[in-house]
């Protein structure tokens, strides 16, 4: 919301005063031109990226607004449910376990956590990390590479989202200049008409530019900026699983590895100990809960 007042106000400030002082030429122009860089612009987002990347850097037009996924509940459920997978695993052996890491779409643990069961990377991480220190429980095992590994693969991936759109607006600018160029060219090619024709077809021509450079550092690069600031938030939930598994996996209790990751956590992110723990209540009677049901 607080990025929508932001896009209302820089547009109604630059729309009003392109409203007061240009010309009944200039708007009559400005769709072309606005179709005309903004279909350029797109152009260029779709040569120089995979289809993936470009389709994430349009999406991240729209979750820069919407601002980052994970929220302070969610941290809550993924602490707790990491602690009941870590307390099942110490008490019963990887055993206890199995059905969780191997089919977790199937287990009540992350049936109940929905939101992050819907997350294919951060429940990889989990399931993946579980199995490779179930492989090897006692000894050295890559566990921690792994995790490291995958974190910052997640975050390659997703900048590379960022720095398209960052691309994007460094181009808008260069396409508005293009776009005033052909103007231009339309121009001189009438240089012998009077100047109330020639006047208003110059000026058609600079709105290219304007519009151009409006786009790139009023719009796009300003959405870039905090697109990059929603990746960087989300990336925060990856690294709390794997600070959580690597503590645990070197031998630290359960408990602690939990308040280790939860005291590393940012202030509006990070849920209190007594949040944790009613996560972990709801969550444990969702198995009897689902047992009675199938029972009915």
């Amino acid at each position: 919301m607080f990025q929508l007042i932001g896009l209302v106000l820089v547009t109604a400030l630059i729309a009003g005063a392109l409203l007061f002082t240009g010309s009944p030429a200039l708007f009559s122009a400005l769709p072309f031109e606005l179709a005309l860089i903004g279909g350029a612009g797109l152009g260029t987002l779709v040569i120089g990226n995979s289809p993936r990347v470009a389709g994430a850097a349009l999406a991240g037009m729209v979750k820069s607004m919407r601002g980052a996924k994970w929220k302070k509940a969610d941290y809550a459920d993924l602490l707790s449910g990491l602690g009941d997978l870590m307390r099942r695993a110490r008490r019963g052996g990887m055993i206890a376990i199995e059905a969780d890491i191997e089919t977790p779409e199937r287990s009540d643990l992350f049936a109940s956590r929905p939101r992050l069961l819907a997350d294919r990377t951060a429940t990889s991480m989990i399931t993946d990390s579980l199995r490779i220190h179930a492989l090897n429980p006692g000894g050295k095992s890559p566990v921690a590479a792994h995790l490291e590994d995958a974190v910052a693969a997640a975050a390659q991936t997703r900048h590379r989202a960022v720095a398209a759109l960052n691309s994007l607006a460094d181009a808008l600018p260069a396409l508005g200049i293009v776009a005033a160029v052909l103007g231009i060219i339309k121009t001189m090619s009438l240089i012998d008409q009077s100047p109330d024709v020639l006047g208003p077809m110059i000026a058609t021509a600079l709105l290219g530019t304007f519009l151009g450079v409006f786009l790139a550092y009023g719009l796009v690069g300003p959405i870039a900026a905090r697109f990059g600031q929603v990746v960087d938030e989300e990336m925060q939930f990856l690294e709390t699983i794997r600070t959580v598994i690597t503590a645990w996996h070197e031998g630290v209790a359960p408990g602690t590895a939990i308040e280790l990751a939860r005291a590393g956590l940012p202030v509006h992110l990070r849920p209190s100990v007594e949040d944790v723990d009613a996560a972990n209540s709801n969550v444990e009677a969702f198995p009897s809960q689902r047992r009675s049901s199938r029972a009915a």
